[in-house]
Protein backbone atom coordinates (compact mmCIF):
# COMPACT_ATOMS: atom_id res chain seq x y z
CA UNK A 1 0.00 0.00 0.00
CA UNK A 2 1.05 3.60 -0.98
CA UNK A 3 2.53 5.74 1.86
CA UNK A 4 0.41 8.01 0.03
CA UNK A 5 -2.93 6.21 0.12
CA UNK A 6 -5.91 7.75 1.86
CA UNK A 7 -8.59 5.19 1.05
CA UNK A 8 -11.09 4.94 3.42
CA UNK A 9 -10.62 8.69 4.92
CA UNK A 10 -12.93 11.26 5.50
CA UNK A 11 -11.34 14.73 4.59
CA UNK A 12 -12.99 18.13 5.58
CA UNK A 13 -11.41 21.04 3.38
CA UNK A 14 -12.83 24.43 3.40
CA UNK A 15 -12.37 27.44 1.02
CA UNK A 16 -12.49 23.84 -1.54
CA UNK A 17 -14.91 25.68 -4.40
CA UNK A 18 -11.44 26.90 -5.98
CA UNK A 19 -7.70 27.32 -5.98
CA UNK A 20 -5.34 25.68 -3.46
CA UNK A 21 -8.44 24.18 -1.58
CA UNK A 22 -10.18 22.64 -4.57
CA UNK A 23 -6.76 21.08 -5.27
CA UNK A 24 -6.26 19.64 -2.19
CA UNK A 25 -9.58 18.36 -2.37
CA UNK A 26 -9.05 16.48 -6.20
CA UNK A 27 -5.57 15.52 -4.96
CA UNK A 28 -7.31 13.43 -1.39
CA UNK A 29 -10.03 12.04 -3.67
CA UNK A 30 -7.18 10.45 -6.35
CA UNK A 31 -5.86 9.18 -3.34
CA UNK A 32 -9.23 7.69 -2.34
CA UNK A 33 -10.60 9.46 0.46
CA UNK A 34 -13.62 10.68 0.74
CA UNK A 35 -13.88 14.97 0.58
CA UNK A 36 -16.06 17.74 1.67
CA UNK A 37 -16.56 20.73 -0.43
CA UNK A 38 -16.62 23.22 1.74
CA UNK A 39 -17.24 27.49 1.14
CA UNK A 40 -19.23 30.10 1.21
CA UNK A 41 -21.35 29.78 -2.29
CA UNK A 42 -23.56 26.51 -2.42
CA UNK A 43 -23.16 26.82 -6.24
CA UNK A 44 -19.50 26.63 -7.05
CA UNK A 45 -19.27 23.94 -3.84
CA UNK A 46 -21.59 21.72 -5.80
CA UNK A 47 -19.97 21.89 -8.70
CA UNK A 48 -16.89 20.79 -7.42
CA UNK A 49 -18.33 17.77 -5.65
CA UNK A 50 -20.40 16.60 -8.91
CA UNK A 51 -17.43 16.62 -11.13
CA UNK A 52 -15.02 14.52 -8.49
CA UNK A 53 -18.24 12.41 -8.29
CA UNK A 54 -18.80 12.01 -11.94
CA UNK A 55 -14.68 11.22 -11.97
CA UNK A 56 -14.24 8.87 -8.75
CA UNK A 57 -17.57 7.66 -8.40
CA UNK A 58 -20.66 8.59 -6.46
CA UNK A 59 -20.05 9.33 -2.81
CA UNK A 60 -16.65 10.08 -3.17
CA UNK A 61 -17.36 13.88 -2.44
CA UNK A 62 -19.99 16.12 -0.81
CA UNK A 63 -20.51 20.21 -0.80
CA UNK A 64 -21.57 21.31 2.80
CA UNK A 65 -21.70 25.48 2.28
CA UNK A 66 -19.97 27.09 5.36
CA UNK A 67 -18.97 30.85 6.27
CA UNK A 68 -15.94 30.35 8.36
CA UNK A 69 -16.94 33.40 10.24
CA UNK A 70 -20.35 31.67 11.59
CA UNK A 71 -18.97 29.09 14.20
CA UNK A 72 -22.82 27.63 13.90
CA UNK A 73 -22.14 26.99 10.20
CA UNK A 74 -18.85 25.54 11.14
CA UNK A 75 -20.82 23.16 13.29
CA UNK A 76 -23.14 22.31 11.37
CA UNK A 77 -20.22 21.40 8.60
CA UNK A 78 -18.80 19.09 11.17
CA UNK A 79 -22.32 17.70 12.08
CA UNK A 80 -23.74 17.03 8.72
CA UNK A 81 -19.92 15.45 7.57
CA UNK A 82 -20.68 12.68 10.51
CA UNK A 83 -23.96 12.29 9.08
CA UNK A 84 -22.86 11.72 5.86
CA UNK A 85 -19.72 10.15 5.96
CA UNK A 86 -19.75 8.85 9.83
CA UNK A 87 -16.76 10.65 10.65
CA UNK A 88 -13.62 13.63 9.82
CA UNK A 89 -9.83 11.70 9.50
CA UNK A 90 -8.23 14.58 7.97
CA UNK A 91 -9.35 18.77 8.24
CA UNK A 92 -7.74 21.06 6.36
CA UNK A 93 -8.21 24.73 7.31
CA UNK A 94 -7.50 25.70 3.98
CA UNK A 95 -10.08 29.24 3.70
CA UNK A 96 -9.19 32.69 4.44
CA UNK A 97 -9.17 36.53 4.12
CA UNK A 98 -7.56 39.16 3.35
CA UNK A 99 -9.97 42.60 3.13
CA UNK A 100 -7.25 45.08 3.61
CA UNK A 101 -3.90 46.14 1.77
CA UNK A 102 -2.08 48.75 2.85
CA UNK A 103 0.44 49.65 6.29
CA UNK A 104 -0.76 47.89 9.32
CA UNK A 105 -0.69 51.66 11.27
CA UNK A 106 -4.02 52.61 9.09
CA UNK A 107 -6.05 49.56 9.45
CA UNK A 108 -9.60 50.24 10.55
CA UNK A 109 -10.33 47.46 13.60
CA UNK A 110 -13.36 45.80 11.75
CA UNK A 111 -10.89 44.82 9.54
CA UNK A 112 -7.88 43.47 11.41
CA UNK A 113 -11.03 41.83 13.49
CA UNK A 114 -11.84 39.94 10.56
CA UNK A 115 -8.43 38.85 9.38
CA UNK A 116 -8.03 37.82 12.96
CA UNK A 117 -11.11 36.09 13.52
CA UNK A 118 -11.18 34.16 9.63
CA UNK A 119 -7.44 33.35 9.75
CA UNK A 120 -6.87 32.16 13.71
CA UNK A 121 -9.75 31.72 15.59
CA UNK A 122 -12.26 29.66 12.68
CA UNK A 123 -9.42 27.54 12.56
CA UNK A 124 -9.41 27.36 16.29
CA UNK A 125 -12.87 26.70 16.27
CA UNK A 126 -12.85 23.66 13.77
CA UNK A 127 -9.78 21.99 15.36
CA UNK A 128 -12.26 21.94 18.60
CA UNK A 129 -14.46 20.68 16.34
CA UNK A 130 -12.83 17.54 15.31
CA UNK A 131 -10.22 16.98 17.77
CA UNK A 132 -12.78 15.18 20.56
CA UNK A 133 -13.57 12.31 17.89
CA UNK A 134 -10.07 12.12 16.46
CA UNK A 135 -9.06 11.59 20.37
CA UNK A 136 -11.40 8.63 20.50
CA UNK A 137 -9.78 7.01 17.73
CA UNK A 138 -6.17 7.57 18.54
CA UNK A 139 -5.84 9.14 15.07
CA UNK A 140 -6.38 11.79 13.03
CA UNK A 141 -4.44 14.64 11.08
CA UNK A 142 -5.07 18.42 10.95
CA UNK A 143 -3.40 20.75 8.19
CA UNK A 144 -3.75 24.26 7.93
CA UNK A 145 -3.19 26.32 5.33
CA UNK A 146 -0.67 29.23 6.17
CA UNK A 147 1.60 31.51 4.26
CA UNK A 148 5.49 32.72 3.86
CA UNK A 149 4.18 36.23 4.67
CA UNK A 150 4.28 34.65 8.21
CA UNK A 151 7.79 34.60 8.33
CA UNK A 152 7.81 38.46 7.23
CA UNK A 153 6.90 41.86 8.06
CA UNK A 154 4.99 43.63 4.94
CA UNK A 155 4.06 47.34 4.81
CA UNK A 156 1.23 45.98 2.67
CA UNK A 157 -0.09 42.68 4.23
CA UNK A 158 1.06 42.99 7.68
CA UNK A 159 -2.41 41.95 9.25
CA UNK A 160 -2.83 39.23 7.24
CA UNK A 161 1.14 38.39 7.82
CA UNK A 162 0.22 38.17 11.78
CA UNK A 163 -2.62 36.08 11.08
CA UNK A 164 -0.29 33.49 9.50
CA UNK A 165 1.90 33.57 12.24
CA UNK A 166 -0.55 33.10 14.65
CA UNK A 167 -1.65 30.09 12.71
CA UNK A 168 2.19 28.65 12.71
CA UNK A 169 1.92 28.61 16.70
CA UNK A 170 -1.64 27.61 16.48
CA UNK A 171 -0.52 24.43 14.75
CA UNK A 172 2.62 23.69 17.46
CA UNK A 173 0.13 24.46 20.40
CA UNK A 174 -2.03 21.85 19.15
CA UNK A 175 0.27 19.56 18.28
CA UNK A 176 1.67 19.38 21.94
CA UNK A 177 -1.59 18.72 22.88
CA UNK A 178 -3.06 16.51 20.26
CA UNK A 179 0.33 14.45 20.02
CA UNK A 180 -0.47 12.01 22.49
CA UNK A 181 -3.61 10.67 21.27
CA UNK A 182 -1.64 10.12 17.86
CA UNK A 183 -3.19 13.64 15.82
CA UNK A 184 -0.68 14.91 13.33
CA UNK A 185 -1.59 19.03 13.55
CA UNK A 186 0.86 21.27 10.67
CA UNK A 187 1.03 23.70 8.40
CA UNK A 188 2.05 24.30 5.06
CA UNK A 189 3.19 27.69 3.85
CA UNK A 190 2.71 28.59 0.32
CA UNK A 191 4.40 31.04 -1.67
CA UNK A 192 2.42 33.19 -4.03
CA UNK A 193 0.20 30.61 -6.12
CA UNK A 194 -1.81 30.87 -9.03
CA UNK A 195 -4.99 32.00 -6.72
CA UNK A 196 -8.53 33.80 -7.41
CA UNK A 197 -7.05 35.14 -4.04
CA UNK A 198 -3.17 36.33 -5.29
CA UNK A 199 -4.63 37.46 -8.94
CA UNK A 200 -3.64 41.11 -8.21
CA UNK A 201 -0.24 40.06 -7.84
CA UNK A 202 0.46 37.42 -10.56
CA UNK A 203 -1.50 38.89 -13.03
CA UNK A 204 0.79 42.19 -12.63
CA UNK A 205 3.76 41.52 -15.16
CA UNK A 206 5.97 43.70 -13.44
CA UNK A 207 5.13 42.10 -10.52
CA UNK A 208 5.50 38.65 -11.07
CA UNK A 209 8.49 39.12 -13.15
CA UNK A 210 10.04 40.50 -9.91
CA UNK A 211 8.87 37.40 -7.85
CA UNK A 212 9.75 34.94 -10.47
CA UNK A 213 13.68 36.70 -10.23
CA UNK A 214 13.36 36.22 -6.83
CA UNK A 215 12.62 32.60 -6.72
CA UNK A 216 15.21 29.91 -7.36
CA UNK A 217 12.81 28.07 -9.46
CA UNK A 218 12.04 30.97 -11.37
CA UNK A 219 8.46 30.37 -11.62
CA UNK A 220 5.14 31.09 -9.37
CA UNK A 221 3.48 28.11 -7.51
CA UNK A 222 0.35 26.42 -8.90
CA UNK A 223 -2.00 25.26 -7.09
CA UNK A 224 -1.18 21.54 -7.20
CA UNK A 225 1.85 22.17 -5.95
CA UNK A 226 0.22 22.80 -2.08
CA UNK A 227 -1.77 19.87 -2.96
CA UNK A 228 0.79 17.44 -2.47
CA UNK A 229 2.44 18.83 0.94
CA UNK A 230 -0.99 18.37 2.00
CA UNK A 231 -1.44 14.62 0.92
CA UNK A 232 1.78 14.27 2.45
CA UNK A 233 0.99 15.54 5.58
CA UNK A 234 -2.88 13.96 5.67
CA UNK A 235 -1.21 10.45 5.03
CA UNK A 236 0.70 7.76 6.51
CA UNK A 237 3.81 9.51 4.80
CA UNK A 238 3.66 12.22 7.32
CA UNK A 239 2.54 10.19 10.42
CA UNK A 240 5.82 11.44 12.36
CA UNK A 241 5.36 14.92 11.49
CA UNK A 242 3.78 16.91 14.60
CA UNK A 243 4.03 20.92 14.66
CA UNK A 244 6.02 22.01 11.86
CA UNK A 245 5.50 24.69 8.53
CA UNK A 246 6.54 22.93 5.54
CA UNK A 247 7.46 25.87 3.10
CA UNK A 248 6.41 25.20 -0.53
CA UNK A 249 7.34 28.52 -2.26
CA UNK A 250 9.85 27.66 -4.80
CA UNK A 251 12.56 28.45 -2.68
CA UNK A 252 11.77 32.33 -2.34
CA UNK A 253 12.31 32.25 1.43
CA UNK A 254 16.10 31.46 0.99
CA UNK A 255 16.99 34.49 -1.20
Amino acid sequence: MSLFDLTGKTAVITGSSRGIGKSIAEQMAEQGARVVISSRKPGPCQEVADALNAKHGDGTAIAIPANISSKDDLKNLAEKTRAEFGQIDILVCNAASNPYYGPLEEIDDESFEKILSNNIISNHWLIQLVAPEMKERKDGAIVIISSIGGLKGSSTIGAYNISKAADFQLARNYALELGPHNIRVNCVAPGLIKTDFARALWENPEMAARVEKGTPMRRIGDPEDIAGAAVFLASKAGAYMAGQMVVVDGGSVIV
